[in-house]
Order: C-alpha cells, then sequence, then structure tokens
C-alpha cells in the first residue's frame, strides 16, 4: 500500500510516496507534474521498496534554495538515504526519471555514481539546451511572470501529448491540467532557468559501465525521437523502448507498454 512520508531538509519540508520492501527504485518526475504523474506505476514492482517524490518546489514539497539540477539531486539523495537508514539496504538504487526528471538522474549519476544500480531518462536527453531551446524557455519565463503559473501551464501541457491523444483521450490531459492549479509560480521559473544553465552531461553516459534506460517517444516534440536516439548508443549497456503512440507522457499514454519497460529493465538490471 502507497503511503506518504516527509522529512526536512535544509528546514523545508520534501514529500515522498513510498511502499514495498526490497531494492530501491525511484522515480522522479518532470517539470509541471508531480509524483502523482507516475500513479500507473505505483503497483508493478512487487518485490521493491519504490519511492516517487514531490520534487522540491512541486506538488507538496517546499522550494529550496538551492533549485539546480546538482541541489535537487541532493534533495532526492537525502530521501533515499533516509530510507536505507531506515530499512537497514545500503543497495544502490535504480533511478528513472521523466523529461527534468531525468535531468536531474544524470546530475545524480554524475555526483553518486556508486550509488545507482542502473538508471532511466524517460522522454529526457542527456544534451544541454539548444541556444533556440534556450530561448523559448526564456520566452516561458516571462510568460509565467507576466500571467502565472496556472496560465503558463495550460498552454504548455497539451503539447506534451500526441495528436492521437489530444483527439481520443483529451481526458488524460485535462486531468494533468486539473492537478496543477496551485503549482508554485517561483518553482516554475527556478526549474527553466536550472534546466537552461544545465550543461551537457553526454560524458556521463559515456563513463558508466551499468544498465541505461531510454525511453523515447514517436511523436515527443520536448525531445524529438531522433535527438533521443543520438544518445541510446553511448553507454556500455543500453535498452530502448520506443512508444509509437506517445508524445512526452508515456507513462500516461501507453500505461500497459511503460509498465512492462519498467519491469523489464528493473528486473535485468538486478535489482528486484
Amino acid at each position: 500500500m502507497m503511503h506518504q512520508k516527509e522529512i526536512s531538509y535544509h528546514s523545508k519540508r520534501l514529500v515522498y510516496r513510498i511502499q514495498g520492501e526490497g531494492p530501491l527504485v525511484v522515480l522522479l518526475h518532470g517539470f509541471g507534474e508531480d509524483g502523482i504523474v507516475w500513479t500507473p506505476q505505483f503497483d508493478i514492482f512487487p518485490n521493491n521498496t519504490l519511492i516517487i517524490p514531490d520534487l522540491p518546489g512541486s506538488g507538496q514539497s517546499e522550494i529550496i534554495a538551492d533549485m539546480s539540477m546538482e541541489g535537487l539531486a541532493d534533495a532526492i539523495r537525502e530521501i533515499i538515504k533516509t530510507e536505507q537508514k531506515t530499512q537497514s539496504n545500503s543497495n544502490p538504487a535504480i533511478m528513472i526519471g521523466h523529461s527534468m526528471g531525468g535531468y536531474i538522474t544524470l546530475a545524480y549519476a554524475e555526483k553518486y555514481f556508486d550509488d545507482l544500480a542502473a538508471f532511466g531518462l524517460f522522454h529526457s536527453t542527456a544534451f544541454a539546451d539548444t541556444e533556440e531551446k534556450k530561448d523559448t524557455r526564456r520566452k516561458g519565463i516571462d510568460f509565467v511572470q507576466k500571467h502565472g503559473a496556472f496560465e503558463f501551464l495550460k498552454t504548455a501541457i497539451p503539447n506534451m501529448y500526441s495528436p492521437g491523444t489530444k483527439e481520443f483521450s483529451p481526458e488524460l490531459i485535462e486531468a494533468h491540467l486539473q492537478s496543477l492549479k496551485e503549482f508554485s509560480k517561483a518553482a516554475l521559473i527556478a526549474y527553466y532557468e536550472s534546466m537552461i544553465r544545465r550543461p551537457d552531461r553526454t560524458h556521463v553516459l559515456r563513463q558508466n559501465k551499468i544498465p541505461v534506460l531510454f525511453v523515447l517517444g514517436k511523436h515527443d516534440a520536448a525531445v524529438p525521437l531522433q535527438d533521443g536516439l543520438q544518445q541510446t548508443h553511448l553507454p556500455g549497456i543500453s535498452q530502448v523502448y520506443i512508444m509509437e503512440n506517445s508524445g512526452h507522457m508515456g507513462m500516461r499514454e501507453e500505461e500497459d507498454k511503460s509498465n512492462l519497460l519498467l519491469k523489464e529493465f528493473v528486473q535485468l538490471s538486478g535489482s528486484s
């Protein structure tokens, strides 16, 4: 049964969901989301301890002083270390990050490589932003400052879904939007600023010897399929899945396929 816990991190509240026993699997959500985005994956790891945080500034977690990708990775590490101590379980974790959560996962892998048994980029990339992407994010910051967080998310979130989802399952998009009405303006701006500043981390993929998962969406406008495929050869061990009917939200758009590939990755990575 999934239950909610919280810790104090530099005097700020960090909230996370947790259930199960066994080696740790950590799922990190992306920009404009909270841990609820992983609801379809809550019950697919019966032999693991599953941890799904609300990233600082999202959901019920408070914004922290250091909202860089590295600072967010440090906050997630505090949650993991707390649970490892509670369970007397020091085994390496598997961490899978969606979109911005993948950027945090890469920062974590760079700083705390020995803490991981495997990691995954779910609609994410190790490449830094292009100048064009940076300009788009800066325009997004201006929009948030002028019109607020929810007005921005109403324009941005639908573009994260495939044309098929927009036509045949618009309720998925509406449910996503309705969960974001109280989203923090300061957090959105901090995330965008941090994403603009983040470095290229393809060296993290090249240098590691642990399994790396890549999940790519055929209709993903945020991490285009061809861009994503350019990095899949870099790790020594790669598992690559293409979601034929998904945009940027495969865990919701193709739940069954996402669940199968996630379970397979965890099993093949030796942490179940």
